[in-house]
């Protein structure tokens, strides 16, 4: 087999690299948000004529719609997905510093994922911190669930509002958000302290939630770097919470 030629191996890697810089969200509230998100860089939009006028006047703000046969779809989606009709292809949102983002007042509220991988959870957390007005939700770059078009489609729009910022080290993290004024709070179903007790008094302050992967929970270096373990208190001695239940009732029991 002939050698391919230099410039066609560069174009390929090119051509890798650039789409590996990119994503593509589908479902038609993922995709009406993001193109009405200023913010948020839209390169290409595929959709059926039935999703196309679903989307209304959306379609101004986003690329020129390629119109696609439903039964063939032209954006390279999973199988699976459910797309309902709609793709957008874009570029990953950069919400800028950690430092920026949460010094957002003296009862700001921040989610800190330990760890948090599946996609589903991290969009079901985007929209109950959206809905009690957290400030940001944090994960650490590695070992958490990037910004995906499954996760855009949980977060049903919230992923365009809510930020979602993305940490190399989240202990150094919680430091910084302590040396801001922030009471770290991690959730462990063993802790003595309920949620309601640990923060009587403290409502005024910021408060951070540090939420671990089902399973293993908080890694020992997160144990150590919260202010104080909380719980959730059961009215049972058995069951526990999925994590993207534990965030939404944890941020309503701190809501300022």
């Amino acid at each position: 087999m002939a050698k391919k030629p230099q410039w066609v191996i560069d174009k390929e890697q090119a051509r890798r690299k650039a789409a590996s810089e990119t994503l593509w969200l589908f479902g038609l509230h993922a995709v009406r948000d993001a193109l009405l998100n200023p913010a948020r860089e839209k390169l290409r939009l595929v959709v059926t004529r039935n999703a196309l006028d679903r989307l209304g006047d959306a379609v101004a703000a986003g690329p020129e719609p390629e119109i696609s046969d439903p039964r063939r779809f032209a954006a390279p989606l999973d199988p699976g997905s459910v797309h309902q009709g709609a793709a957008l292809e874009v570029k990953p949102l950069d919400w800028g510093s950690l430092d920026a983002v949460c010094a957002a007042g003296p009862r700001a509220r921040v989610v800190l994922l330990d760890r948090v991988t599946d996609p589903h959870n991290v969009g079901a957390i985007l929209r109950s911190a959206e809905v009690f007005g957290a400030a940001a939700v944090v994960a650490v770059a590695r070992h958490s669930a990037p910004e995906t078009g499954a996760l855009a489609k949980t977060a049903s729009g919230a992923l365009e509002r809510q930020p979602y910022l993305r940490v190399t080290n989240l202990a150094d993290a919680m430091e910084r958000l302590k040396a801001m004024g922030y009471l770290v709070l991690g959730l462990a179903g063993e802790a003595e302290e309920s949620i309601d007790e640990a923060t009587r008094d403290q409502r005024d302050r910021p408060i951070a939630l540090v939420l671990g992967a089902e399973g293993p929970g908080l890694r020992d270096k997160t144990r150590a770097t919260c202010d104080t373990l909380v719980k959730i208190p059961f009215a049972r001695d058995f069951g526990s919470l999925n994590v993207s239940n534990a965030a939404a009732v944890a941020l309503y029991a701190v809501k300022p």
